[in-house]
């Protein structure tokens, strides 16, 4: 064995320790465990969308989305059989919409080919679309009982303050998860640790003191529980533009676009809008941005300057600044696959994204004045 082997093998936690470790987090687990409503069973597909919602949202958050799409989409059928559109609107404010439609063309997948029945093994799970090794960790070791770790950033932070391990590498997590999920109840192994990092080894001020791994934890012997794991230097996001058309129909409903698959908030719905440089002419990019949508406005428009709406993205910062352009001219195109008049004002049969949602409150209000 080499010497970093044989130093790699004095720092993996032995049997007996392995197993203390496990008895302690799950007696802490039963103890503790918080009372979330995708715990009440462990209905495959119930697990899998709430391991979808809960990537990139909070608990919070995720809960009330949860319960109203179980209730629109109870089962795999009736995932497949909704609309797009349908999957989008009930998904509508979680943000990161590629998750719905993953969600939505992996019930189709599972229909198709496994007869409605969600795979019931890893490596199953992993070929469904947008279905990764964390989501598919989760829902076969808490639905089926596979022995498989399940690791997101708070099995990560714990894992790594354990160990005292600054930069832990993908390949490092799954060795060393892998030697510590229980193979007797190994959901509840992974949902334990996704806890004990939500509420106890919280990033700037765990709680090493009510912690159940605190005799195992090399970072508080340490005192670097703090500074584990270290933080990932983050990329500076590119900041971009839009001028925003709201074009209104005579009975002032505004327009919206079906935004092309692939590109910035795809498939999803906005107002028409165009890249535009600073200093550029938002109006006039306004203009042109209703008129490739092929709508042309009224002689006089209004031209309403909005105030900005800004939105971060994970890839990009951008900033809309919408612009009401007036009453489209009468019959200037009726509703259509990629195009549709829907009311400023909630509710809309459309889903339309936060930013786009904020402008249609200021373009609402705006006309109030």
């Amino acid at each position: 064995m080499s010497d970093t082997g044989r130093r790699q093998a004095a720092r993996r936690p032995s049997s007996e320790a392995v197993a203390s470790i496990r008895r302690a987090l799950l007696d802490h687990y039963d103890r503790t465990r918080r009372d979330l409503p995708w715990r009440d069973d462990t209905d495959p597909y119930r697990v899998w969308v709430s391991e979808v919602m809960l990537q990139q949202t909070r608990v919070e958050t995720a809960t009330g989305y949860y319960r109203r799409w179980l209730e629109r989409f109870p089962d795999v059928d009736s995932l497949a059989d909704a609309t797009p559109d349908e999957v989008l609107l009930a998904w509508q404010g979680l943000g990161y919409y590629r998750r719905a439609r993953n969600l939505h063309a992996g019930a189709r997948v599972v229909r198709e080919r496994y007869g409605g029945a969600v795979p019931g093994s890893f490596d199953e799970l992993r070929t469904l679309p947008g279905v990764g090794e964390y989501t598919a960790g989760a829902v076969a070791s808490i639905a089926f009982g596979e022995a498989v770790p399940a690791v997101d950033g708070n099995v990560r932070r714990v894992l790594a303050r354990v160990h005292d391990r600054a930069a832990p590498t993908p390949s490092w997590l799954r060795d060393v998860a892998n030697v510590l999920v229980d193979p007797t109840r190994p959901g509840d192994w992974n949902q334990a640790l996704m806890d004990l990092g939500a509420t106890v080894c919280t990033p700037r001020e765990p709680g090493c003191d009510v912690c159940p791994l605190g005799p195992w934890c090399r970072a508080r012997r340490a005192g670097t529980q703090k500074e584990r794991p270290a933080p990932v230097d983050k990329k500076a996001v590119p900041r971009k533009a839009f001028a925003t058309a709201v074009v209104l129909d005579p009975s002032g409903r505004a327009l919206v676009v079906r935004r092309p698959e692939e590109g910035l908030l795809g498939g999803l719905w906005s107002f028409p809008d165009a890249s535009v440089p600073r200093g550029g002419d938002v109006v006039a990019a306004a203009r042109g941005a209703a008129a490739a949508s092929g709508v042309g406005v009224g002689d006089r428009p209004i031209r309403i300057r909005l105030e900005p709406v800004r939105h971060r993205f994970t890839h990009l910062e951008a900033t809309y600044h919408p612009v009401v352009l007036g009453v489209a001219l009468a019959g200037n195109g009726a509703d259509g696959e990629n195009r549709r008049w829907i009311p400023l004002e909630p509710p809309h049969d459309v889903a339309l994204p936060v930013a786009q949602q904020k402008i249609a409150r200021a373009a609402t209000a705006a006309l109030r004045d």
